[in-house]
């Protein structure tokens, strides 16, 4: 995702969540007015500071307990951006493990195939009176600024909604994206990570409605919660998360489905 939208190479990018990269390095890549391209990068969603002589994603050095995770779900008519839209979106900003503030919109579309709505209950009818997507994604940007993006299976939701965002002429999301996946598999024992399994098992939202947008973020903010009260006291700042989260081992999963066994148990 960042990889493919940022103007330096990976090694480069890798070390601005780690080491740093020194001034020289930066002009190398990018020019004497590298700044302006940083204030660039600013307005897409990501804070690039100078600590010590090096710059850093400012991630590297924001505490978990001070950080805002915006957590995102989308809603579409189809998987593919070219040929299909979004549909409904809906998003929460979390601090300290409490939610600060949110974000819902259905999308206008005059395009709802039949299973679709069967899975989402979304029908056009439904959207007539919705924005168009132009009018919500500008609300969304403005409304994610350059928080953390969380989401469950994160690379659909960022790319898909990037994507959306060079559509209507805006640039593409660069904020700092966390996989509550990724998270789960590396914090909770589970025998699948689906997210409406995981609200099977964990009760996380007792009135939800599996694909509809906020409800799909509240399941996924419940998730998160737990997520987060099981890590290590090592894990400090963002970027430790970050780096949690995609490379520490996953836990090792039951043989059998405790859901199954209880539902054989009961009948």
């Amino acid at each position: 995702m960042l990889e493919n939208s940022l103007t330096l190479d990976a090694k480069s990018i890798h070390k601005l969540s780690t080491n740093g990269l020194a001034r020289e390095h930066l002009v190398r890549q990018l020019g004497d007015d590298f700044s302006q391209q940083l204030e660039i990068w600013r307005a897409q969603g990501l804070s690039i500071i100078k600590e010590f002589g090096h710059y850093y994603f400012e991630s590297k050095y924001t505490k978990l307990k001070d950080a805002t995770f915006c957590i995102v779900d989308i809603e579409t008519n189809g998987s593919k951006v070219d040929k299909h839209q979004i549909i409904e979106i809906a998003a929460i900003k979390v601090k300290n493990a409490e939610i600060i503030d949110s974000f819902e919109s259905l999308v206008f579309t005059k395009d709802i195939n039949l299973h679709i709505q069967e899975i989402t209950g979304i029908s056009v009818e439904d959207t007539k009176d919705a924005p168009s997507l132009k009018e919500v994604l500008h609300k969304f940007k403005e409304f994610l600024k350059d928080d953390i993006f969380v989401a469950h299976d994160v690379k659909f939701d960022y790319k898909f909604i990037s994507a959306s965002l060079e559509q209507i002429g805006l640039e593409r999301l660069l904020n700092r994206p966390l996989c509550s996946l990724d998270l789960a598999q590396r914090t909770i024992v589970s025998y699948r990570y689906a997210l409406s399994y995981l609200n099977d098992t964990f009760h996380f939202n007792k009135e939800a409605t599996h694909h509809r947008a906020m409800s799909d973020v509240m399941t996924t903010f419940g998730l998160f919660k737990m997520s987060m009260a099981k890590l290590d006291e090592d894990i400090i700042f963002v970027e430790d998360l970050i780096e949690f989260s995609k490379h520490a081992p996953r836990l090792k999963r039951p043989k059998f489905d405790p859901l199954l066994a209880k539902s054989t148990h009961t009948c």
